[in-house]
């Protein structure tokens, strides 16, 4: 590289590839995966339909996704030696994405076609599958040990979103759950060359297997800069409750006190205006408030998403709710363990990412940047004595 070439920190602004997995728009505020509105998505279709249109590009017909469900559940079933390592891990008391990261990468052990030529597509489309399969499984038999209980067997006769929850709680989940965690599925599935997502890419264009490459995925979702915001932003609604203070009047005497400090889940780097999928959240928070009598989460969220918006005027400068400003309240309000947050988010983008290495690999190119060298040269090589 020149010293004259332009510097794109962080590749902000640069084209690496040419994808038809998903669309945004952050001026307007639009979401699309395959041409199909998030909206639309979101409402009429299931996670399954999801990672099927993510996968072949077109929504697939009802026999195709029957075949389709009965392929994935088929393969949820994790082997025992998963399960021990679930089990040792939760024993450690491991971090759930940290734990996630190595449950992963040990399905591949009992994979079949792990084997398989690294160019053959079809057998790592398959793989992808599994993948997509177990990680709900091996995830909910961690939480299950470390809160002293036995894992469970993995249900075919629930959906994807409803049997994960069912393995997680015990309990199968009622219809407005089990629909609730599907949408978050759904919108969480893909989201154009995030880090993560371009982290797998990068593996896969070494032709390195998909578990390698979904690994990668995790190891950088895991990142606070980039998958642990939901979380962050529910710890900030317990402290708030904890305090007994009005939502807003915490925030306030938090900027005041601290010129840096910033609210989680608000604003990003994409979207100049509210994220879509917090929008659908949104709705899907205040149902859960309102059927369970409990709307002190909601009210909490919007009363900040007005304050902002209204006596700041951040929203104006592109300082809106993004997907975890009301996913966070979503989950709790499900029973999930805050700490999981982060790989319920792995979960769904298992996904796109396997969408995105899938579509690469069809026209694959080592993904092989430079950098601007800055340090010396010409320097004389000094005798180890005179150092």
């Amino acid at each position: 590289m020149s010293e004259s070439e332009e510097l794109h920190k962080g590749l902000e602004g640069v084209l690496v590839a040419e994808s038809s997995l998903s669309f945004i728009d952050g001026d307007v505020g639009q979401l699309i995966y395959r041409g199909y509105a998030i909206e639309d998505l979101a409402a009429h279709a299931s996670f399954e339909e999801v990672v099927y249109l993510l996968w072949h590009g077109e929504l697939p017909t009802r026999e195709e996704l029957d075949a389709f469900t009965t392929e994935m559940a088929a393969e949820r079933a994790v082997s025992d030696d998963v399960l021990q390592t679930a089990k040792l891990l939760a024993d450690a008391d491991e971090e759930p994405m940290a734990a996630l990261r190595t449950l992963v990468s040990s399905f591949s052990a009992s994979d079949p076609e792990a084997d398989a030529d690294d160019y053959d597509l079809e057998a790592a489309a398959r793989k992808g599958r599994r993948i997509t399969a177990k990680l709900p499984t091996a995830l909910a038999a961690f939480d299950r040990y470390r809160q002293g209980a036995e894992p469970l067997e993995p249900r075919e006769d629930l959906s994807h979103a409803a049997n994960f929850l069912y393995m997680l709680t015990g309990t199968e989940p009622d219809d407005v759950a089990a629909e609730t965690f599907d949408q978050a599925l759904t919108l969480h599935a893909d989201h154009g060359l995030n880090a993560s997502t371009f982290t797998s890419m990068v593996i896969a264009s070494t032709m390195a297997d998909v578990y390698s490459a979904v690994v990668g995925g995790i190891g950088a979702l895991s990142g606070p800069l980039h998958g642990g915001a939901n979380q962050d932003v529910m710890e900030l609604f317990l402290e708030i409750d904890a305090a007994g203070e009005d939502p807003v009047e915490f925030v306030k005497r938090a900027r005041d006190e601290r010129e840096d400090w910033r609210v989680p889940g608000m604003g990003h780097r994409v979207y100049s205006v509210k994220d879509p999928r917090a929008k659908i959240l949104a709705g899907k928070s205040q149902e859960l408030a309102e059927a369970s009598g409990t709307e002190k989460w909601y009210e909490m969220a919007t009363a900040i998403e007005n304050y902002f918006a209204e006596d700041v005027g951040l929203t104006s400068k592109g300082i809106a709710p993004n997907v975890d400003f009301y996913s966070g309240t979503v989950y709790y309000q499900l029973g999930i363990p805050i700490d999981m947050y982060t790989p319920i988010f792995a979960m769904s983008r298992v996904g796109g990412w396997i969408g995105h290495i899938l579509e690469y690999q069809e026209d694959n190119r080592l993904i092989r940047p430079r950098a601007r060298y800055v340090g010396e040269k010409g320097l004389e090589f000094p005798e180890l004595d005179e150092r």
